[in-house]
């Protein structure tokens, strides 16, 4: 009798448990994204743009921590094909970054399925092509990650959120602007701003009263922009996945590839208001507007559009320093944001990577510490993984700024798992940089004019510095990130100003140890795409 009714329990408590592992297991969200051309008007102008399942822009992706995404992207265009998920982490996973140091680009007429996992994340993000110019006519969207219901958020929670998607717009087709590129000359400034695709007819609806968050992304190939909602002031609390110090702005600026997200009351008569977005540091100046609409209102917006600034570079610089970690907030996990001390870390690598416009045989290229890298015909992963010789190397390019001509070459610089890492960027161009790095978030520790130094690093912020996948430099400038290196793999380090990065200012970051193990990164998928000299390995 005691066996029965103890075998009962046992069982019992074994159908219980196996209920609650997989109840547990993190949820699965499954899309198939058909890419093709279409014709578009955004300007009044037919032009053929890249469409994801007839949608441009792209849909937009709600998801929550830790969700397992499982995209299969069939490719109906003319050319190979690639998405980045940009500022996803991938961790353990640069096989799913979808940039051509990692994968094969998907050929035309076949699908490939992306399957990675939104681990320990949260925040305000974006995807887009990674392949030649595509990025410039389409295929992007938004990429939102919601906290888990369990972890708290350092702000009342919001009555609704609106995705923006504000970027700059040519009505050349990507062929020609690569063509353009090709020939030797560099893009012009582009004809317009969209947002969501539109030039001024976006509308966004809330009731009097209630508080709503806007996620902004600059999802442009080319300007940085001024973001201002007329007669309303914008809370920030979210940059690319960190909450932030809650501070208020009128406008604020948002730069190529980079993402933010403000809170907005409405608490102003029952009417339309101006959204407005305007380019920085072109001449001339873009404008677009969008209407934020009060539920009932009867009244369109009117009036002059809010002033924003235009080229004030040390204005923005200032607005920079004030983006702070909320050191108190929890973010993906319950553990608080400002638990993870980077400032107290000893750094072991010091990287100054400085940019350049270069010619090469006579043709415009763009090179970082005097190499333009150029994609070979293996993805550098797979040629690591494989030991494939003759792919690429770890002495390409230099630490530091090097004299002489640029030279084209393949770069990747070689650093240890779990090194700690100085970046300096050095701009000593008279044009705004913006640099992105793949399969992380680094603190943006320092801003400055001219030439950066060793002593630079007595002002640097090591205490609430914001992480963040993307950071500006501005003209004639420098910006200094530090980076826990965490996540083994080969990362991409590039350009996000497009024309800059397909001409060569981009590297790629070997994170590695000489252990294989399933707890540092993944192994190889097996439906990966095999291509160059990976293809006989």
């Amino acid at each position: 009798m005691r066996q029965a009714i103890f075998l009962h329990f046992f069982l019992g408590t074994l159908a219980c448990l196996s209920a609650f592992w997989v109840n547990a297991e993190d949820p699965y969200r499954y899309y198939t994204w058909t890419i093709t051309y279409g014709t578009i008007s955004p300007l009044g102008v037919p032009q053929q743009g890249i469409l994801i399942n007839g949608q441009f822009p792209g849909p937009i992706l709600d998801t929550v921590t830790n969700d397992n995404i499982i995209v299969n992207v069939i490719n109906k265009l003319d050319e190979p094909f690639l998405i980045t998920w940009n500022g996803i982490k991938q961790r353990k996973t640069s096989w799913q970054d979808g940039v051509l140091g990692t994968n094969c680009p998907i050929p035309p007429n076949s699908n490939w399925t992306y399957r990675f996992q939104t681990k320990d994340q949260i925040g305000t993000y974006t995807y887009f092509p990674s392949t030649k110019l595509h990025r410039a006519v389409g295929g992007f969207g938004g990429f939102n990650i919601a906290q888990r219901s369990i972890i708290s958020i350092p702000y009342p929670q919001p009555d609704g959120e609106f995705t923006l998607l504000v970027g700059d717009w040519y009505k050349a087709s990507h062929k020609v602007l690569q063509q353009r590129l090709d020939s030797g000359s560099p893009l012009p400034l582009p004809d317009a701003l969209l947002i969501n695709g539109l030039p001024h007819s976006s509308t966004f609806t809330g009731e009097p009263g209630k508080t709503y968050k806007f996620r902004v992304s600059n999802v442009g190939i080319a300007t940085s922009i001024n973001f201002r909602i007329q007669g309303h002031v914008l809370k920030l609390i979210e940059v690319e996945g960190a909450h932030t110090l809650q501070e208020n702005y009128e406008s604020i600026d948002v730069h190529v590839g980079q993402s933010i997200a403000v809170l907005v009351t409405l608490n102003e008569s029952t009417k339309d208001y101006f959204i407005v977005a305007s380019t920085r540091f072109t001449k001339p100046i873009l404008n677009t507007t969008a209407t934020l609409r009060y539920a009932g209102s009867n009244t369109g917006a009117s009036g002059p559009l809010p002033i924003g600034p235009t080229y004030q570079i040390h204005w923005s610089m200032k607005q920079a320093r004030t983006i702070r970690l909320n050191l108190t907030a929890n973010a993906a996990r319950p553990n608080p944001q400002g638990s993870f001390h980077y400032g107290t870390i000893q750094v072991v690598k010091r990287v100054v990577l400085a940019n350049s416009q270069a010619k090469i045989n006579g043709t415009l290229r763009y090179a970082v510490n005097s190499i333009s890298y150029v994609d070979p015909a293996t993805p550098l992963k797979l040629a690591d993984w494989f030991n494939i010789s003759g792919v690429f190397d770890l002495n390409t390019i230099k630490e530091k700024p090097t004299l002489g001509p640029a030279i084209i070459g393949t770069s990747v610089i070689g650093t240890t798992l779990h090194d700690f890492v100085e970046i300096v960027f050095q701009n000593n161009e008279t044009t705004i940089q913006s640099w992105h790095l793949d399969g992380y978030s680094f603190y943006v520790v320092g801003y400055g004019s001219g030439q950066w130094s060793a002593n630079m690093t007595r002002r640097y912020n090591l205490v609430d510095g914001i992480p963040r996948h993307t950071v500006q430099v501005y003209p004639l400038s420098w910006s200094a990130v530090l980076v826990s290196l965490d996540n083994k793999g080969m990362w991409n380090l590039r350009s996000a100003i497009w024309s800059r990065r397909y001409l060569g200012q981009q590297l790629y970051v070997r994170v590695w140890n000489n252990e294989k193990s399933l707890f540092t990164e993944n192994d190889v998928p097996p439906n990966a795409l095999y291509c160059g000299k990976a293809k006989h390995s």
